[in-house]
């Protein structure tokens, strides 16, 4: 990201309270992750330690140092969607991306080889009378199932 972009993000946010998650959000937004050079720079421009600002961005699971694909899904680990199958859905997802990986440690964020799509697990979306869910580009889908994950994923330009 620009010097300039960054001053005028940093501009929109001229009061203490939330002003460093509000310009993190916008820079997460913008480019899609928060590489690290522009996290070192906003740590100059705010007169913020590094080392607090990186503390942030890995607390937030919207937060990502990775970048991400073309379409986001976030799966919701959280108890009621986990009781209910979202193991499963995860475990649908990588199979039909033809993804691996492990989420036992509570975290996953991987991306298909051609960036078309990335995902990741988060603890909660406040939507648990409809678990399990997940998210794809911000759109919340409801009483997922694993049959349900291709005709999602086609929505999104996923090819058979």
């Amino acid at each position: 990201m620009d010097e300039r972009t960054l001053d005028e993000i940093i501009g929109r946010y001229p009061y203490p309270s939330g002003r460093t998650l509000g310009i993190l959000r916008e820079v997460q937004i913008k480019e899609k992750h928060i590489p690290m050079d522009t996290l070192k720079l906003v740590s100059e421009k705010l007169d913020t330690p590094l080392s607090d600002l990186f503390s942030l961005v890995t607390f937030y699971s919207f937060f990502s140092l990775k970048p991400v694909g073309e379409h986001l899904i976030t799966v919701c680990m959280g108890t009621p969607c986990h009781v209910k199958g979202a193991e499963k859905i995860l475990q649908s997802i990588q199979e039909h991306l033809g993804l691996s990986g492990d989420s036992s440690d509570g975290k996953y964020l991987e991306t298909t080889p051609d960036n078309k799509f990335t995902v990741e697990i988060a603890r909660c979306f406040g939507a648990c009378s409809m678990a399990p869910v997940l998210h794809v580009d911000g759109d919340l889908y409801g009483y997922v199932t694993p049959e349900k994950i291709p005709e999602i994923l086609t929505r999104y330009g996923w090819k058979r």
